[in-house]
């Protein structure tokens, strides 16, 4: 059973799933679905064409599936999909796809995205993401499973950030974060072991992940010498296998560098 609030709008169209919260002022546009279970706590904004996944709950003052900010997008036509058990807190902004990034901005499952982040056109979130306070994502960002940015960061258009990689506060990301690093201060500090430890990476998968991405930015060679050799030399251990393709397929703007290295 339903619970909608009576100072809610509901425009026709819109699709409810079972045991949908719609709270106190919020709006739900005409092209919007809301799965089974998910929570609009109260004075949320859910509009364009959005889809909304499983027991996701959205917090006060969301403004979700607006129209993007893309200047060449005149049509506004795209698409937002978020996955389920998502946490979308307080001033968090979503925004739909644009033509040049195939019309669709996806979200995927299990993420916590606090006070007032901001995921822009055609950004692809992955699952068990976490952004934190006033954190945002330019256009065309793809984010990794598992990876957390920091408090008041800010990601560059077309930018990747790897799968359980670790980025702090207030640092103003322009290239690629390579997967499983830690970055702080603008700048690759090497491994994110915290990380690792807490979701149950060995002891010796993280050593050698150490070992890998210091040959990769360190040494003789080129750069991409470097990460074939390291592809050859770890060519047994998958995550480090992760970050060797990572750095050779899809990179448009460089990566993070160690401040050391040249």
């Amino acid at each position: 059973m339903n619970n909608i609030h009576p100072t809610a709008i509901i425009e026709d169209g819109a699709q409810l799933g079972d045991n949908v919260t719609v709270g106190p002022y919020s709006y739900v546009g005409p092209q919007v679905v809301l799965n089974d279970g998910v929570t609009l706590i109260s004075h949320v904004w859910v509009g364009g064409d959005t889809t909304v996944g499983e027991n996701t709950e959205i917090s006060p003052f969301a403004v979700i599936g607006g129209k993007n900010q893309d200047l060449k997008d005149k049509e506004k036509k795209g698409k937002l999909i978020i996955g389920k058990n998502n946490s979308i807190r307080e001033h968090a902004t979503m925004q739909p796809g644009s033509p040049d990034g195939g019309n669709v901005t996806r979200v995927g499952d299990n993420g916590l995205f606090m006070i007032g982040t901001h995921i822009a056109h055609d950004c692809q979130v992955g699952n068990n993401v976490i952004m934190s306070n006033n954190a945002t994502l330019a256009g065309h960002v793809k984010v990794g499973d598992r990876a957390i940015i920091g408090g008041l960061s800010a990601v560059h258009q077309f930018t990747r950030i790897g799968a359980h990689a670790m980025v702090g506060g207030m640092c103003g990301i322009a290239r690629d974060v390579i997967p499983y690093s830690l970055i702080s201060f603008n700048v690759l500090e090497g491994v994110n072991i915290v990380g690792l430890k807490r979701r149950g990476f060995s002891l010796e998968t993280i050593n050698t992940l150490r070992l890998a991405v210091g040959e990769i930015f360190n040494g003789d060679g080129t750069l991409s010498d470097r990460v074939a050799k390291v592809a050859e030399t770890y060519r047994d251990c998958e995550p480090v296998q992760e970050i060797v393709t990572f750095m050779q397929t899809d990179y448009k703007r460089g990566f993070m560098h160690p401040k050391t290295a040249e």
